[in-house]
């Protein structure tokens, strides 16, 4: 699909939904005693304090010229965690936090693409293909952020069901998460494509069946993704 202003919006819908993420892990943070975020202004929906030059747009920008599947993200918040109440539960609260604000966001589209195509709206406008793609790319962030892989959301809940001695080896690893994560997207790209599918196609029926527009949203974002 290469009409500008679904391009335009589909970046829109992007860069709203990983500045929430962001945003997300810092309000629950807050909640369960850690301000820092809070603090340091980066509560906020302006996506401008969440661009990271590597995250946001030097490494999406690599792997869309190389043709490769592009990931990307926000400049990560600020979290301190001695000053949470309960650390390692509390850590992994705030890393679900994340992934459960794009599921939510894939679902407000969803909701919003049944709305057009009561209206009268044909699948294939414009407005109901942003929509389907901000669902298709909501819950594909929310899936790609679980992998339990330093330093992506996924690593904090599996930290705390390590034991302390391999809780300590495991942190170790996210000073080589960039890495990690390139590696993985880069070399294990059938397996990641095998999990994310498994991951988005049940959240697309559950959220088509919520709002009774299943085969309408399937319709849509298979009109995105054809050639």
């Amino acid at each position: 699909m290469s009409d500008p202003v679904f391009i335009i919006g589909s970046i829109v819908v992007v860069v709203w939904s990983i500045t929430t993420h962001e945003v997300a892990h810092g309000w629950v943070a807050d909640k369960l005693g850690d301000p820092t975020a809070r603090l340091m202004g980066r509560l906020t929906l302006n996506p401008i304090p969440h661009i990271d030059p590597v995250f946001t747009i030097l490494i999406p920008g690599i792997l869309f010229f190389m043709g490769a599947p592009i990931f990307g993200g926000a400049k990560p918040v600020p979290v301190d965690m001695r000053n949470l109440r309960h650390p390692w539960r509390d850590w992994a609260l705030v890393g679900l936090a994340g992934p459960l604000s794009n599921i939510l966001i894939g679902f407000l589209c969803a909701g919003l693409f049944s709305v057009f195509v009561r209206m009268g709206r044909e699948v294939d406008t414009i407005g109901c293909m942003v929509l389907g793609m901000g669902a298709l790319s909501n819950f594909a962030l929310a899936g790609f952020n679980l992998l339990p892989i330093p330093p992506l959301d996924g690593s904090r809940v599996a930290q705390y069901f390590l034991p302390p001695t391999a809780r300590r080896t495991y942190l170790q690893l996210e000073r080589y998460g960039l890495f990690l994560v390139m590696g993985i997207v880069l070399l294990f790209r059938g397996a990641l494509g095998w999990y994310l599918q498994s991951v988005i196609e049940p959240l697309l029926r559950l959220a088509g069946g919520v709002f009774g527009v299943t085969a309408e949203l399937f319709t849509s974002i298979n009109m995105i993704l054809s050639p």
